[in-house]
């Protein structure tokens, strides 16, 4: 669901100006609207954590998605490749702000667990 956006005004883009950039672009503009969802409506509204509520990072699969389409020049192997990429590329790329959930915690009641669990 989330490539449907970015894959809509990267053809636009491709189709009139020859840039293979807005994947890219459109990934950062909802990177900036999410986080401004993120802190004044779950941070300063309802107090919830910052990083209890982050949003999935895209920027990753953008690029790989924007140079599919530069590499090959074609939509259909961008869309077979490049949403692959994307799909791949999507959760590797959120390992490091979901690494610290991972860490072991003992609780107050005894067991040794993590964050995540």
């Amino acid at each position: 669901l989330l490539i449907t956006f970015p894959a809509a005004t990267q053809y636009f883009m491709w189709e009139k100006m020859r840039l293979p950039i807005d994947a890219t672009f459109c990934v950062m503009t909802l990177h900036f609207g999410q986080w401004m969802n993120r802190v004044f409506n779950f941070y300063m509204w309802a107090w919830f954590p910052v990083n209890f509520t982050t949003p999935g990072l895209m920027i990753p699969s953008a690029i790989f998605l924007d140079v599919t389409l530069m590499m090959t020049g074609s939509y259909m192997f961008t869309a077979l490749f490049g949403g692959m990429g994307w799909s791949l590329l999507f959760y590797p790329a959120n390992w490091t702000w979901l690494a610290p959930f991972h860490l072991a915690v003992k609780h107050p009641s005894g067991p040794l667990m993590s964050i995540a669990d």
